[in-house]
């Protein structure tokens, strides 16, 4: 089973993508944060870093677009093509507030109409450039998703990557796996899973209920483990590897510093970051780590923090 990495934005830049695949193994498709194109500019000077083929050497990455209007996605796609990307991602299914006000991401699934004269226009245009999409089943309804799902296999879509949750859920209550079981025997496109895969049982469920799927893919599961694709394909979970994660650490953090330019935003970048990596250490059962890890949550000073961090790697790397 293929496995992909999710994009995150803010988090899983190129930076990090060259920091995790030189520390961890097992992943075989990276997905950016969403590009936002616009009529009157080229790409954002971030996002043109973020593609850059000499900033992805060795990484099979599919950049992703995010945005309602066919012109503007055709456009994107045509300037990444000459970058040499084989495919590109739409994103049909962020949750964001300000982003589905505008009728992006899980906001473009509100009216079908409008979904199918987007997708109308881009498939019809002369773009030689493979499009997969990455949806969620609908805005407040799982039982939407008929209807959208009626639409994708309409499109000679690569891949259909499935958050089976609908917008109002954002990240929380249970994925609807009922409506991904109804796309497993019913869509036209081959299908990729993607939400709460947080361990090997969770990875083997997938599996073993949808057994003919392309692969999955990952994203809060691998910043809270990051060593979750290297156990997925030894099939055994391993514990914790502190002295691995401290070297990803420093990496990380030091290439941040060099790419922005600033220490401390940096170290806010990590902060994101250790969020999630947090729940590889034991710190609601031992107090005094628990006490280091909230004072690197308040830090606003580089020193500190990195004395900080040092001192919760020591402890678990003894």
């Amino acid at each position: 089973m293929r496995l992909y990495m999710a994009p995150l934005e803010g988090i899983t830049g190129y930076v990090f993508r060259n920091t995790y695949s030189e520390i961890y193994e097992g992943v075989d498709k990276y997905f950016t944060p969403f590009i936002v194109p616009a009529k009157k500019r080229d790409l954002r000077n971030r996002e043109k870093k973020d593609i850059l083929p000499e900033n992805n050497i060795g990484l099979d990455v599919v950049p992703q677009i995010l945005t309602n209007k066919s012109d503007e996605f055709i456009s994107v796609a045509e300037r990444l093509r000459e970058y040499g990307y084989k495919e590109v991602n739409i994103n049909a299914g962020c949750p964001s507030g300000t982003v589905v006000s505008k009728d992006k991401g899980a906001g473009i699934l509100k009216d079908t109409d409008n979904l199918k004269r987007f997708l109308d226009n881009i498939f019809s245009a002369d773009i030689t450039i493979d499009i997969s999409v990455k949806t969620r089943i609908g805005m407040n309804d799982g039982e939407e998703f008929y209807d959208i799902l009626d639409i994708y296999n309409e499109y000679p879509i690569k891949e259909l990557i499935i958050h089976p949750r609908v917008r109002e859920d954002y990240y929380k209550n249970s994925v609807n796996k009922n409506m991904f079981l109804y796309a497993y025997h019913n869509s036209r496109i081959p299908l990729i899973y993607n939400g709460d895969v947080f361990s090997i049982n969770d990875y083997e469920e997938i599996c073993n209920t949808f057994a003919d799927i392309n692969g999955i893919m990952m994203g809060r599961g691998i910043l809270m483990n990051p060593q979750l694709c290297e156990d997925i394909r030894c099939n055994k979970e391993s514990k914790p590897d502190y002295m691995r994660m401290r070297k990803f650490h420093n990496l990380l953090i030091s290439g941040y510093a060099d790419d922005m330019g600033s220490e401390v935003n940096a170290m806010f970048k990590m902060k994101e970051l250790w969020t999630y990596m947090i729940r590889c250490f034991d710190v609601e059962e031992n107090r005094e780590m628990a006490k280091i890890y909230k004072k690197i949550r308040k830090t606003r000073d580089f020193c500190e923090y990195m004395s900080l961090a040092a001192q919760l790697f020591d402890n678990y790397c003894a």
